[in-house]
């Protein structure tokens, strides 16, 4: 159970989304080109659903660099 107050929860969450505004952005870009990469594939098109595969792990690598790389930044911080 948590014993700090819902407030207190929802600010310190509100205060995380602004030390780290990509990961957002990064996680929405990871989700669109997944969609159209797995529309392209049920069109037919699999040389584009490929290519867009490879992009997504690419967009996924650079969230997850994103997120490792702000937390060392702020954890060094403290």
């Amino acid at each position: 159970m948590s014993t700090t107050e819902p407030a207190m929860e929802d600010f310190l969450e509100q205060k995380k989304r602004v030390k780290n505004p990509l990961v957002p952005v990064g996680a929405l870009l990871t989700a669109g080109v997944l969609t159209a990469g797995l529309v392209s594939f049920r069109q037919g098109n699999s040389r584009l659903g490929q290519l867009l595969m490879r992009a997504r792990v690419v967009v996924q690598g650079a969230t997850v660099a994103l997120m490792v790389g702000t937390a060392y930044y702020y954890g060094e911080k403290m």
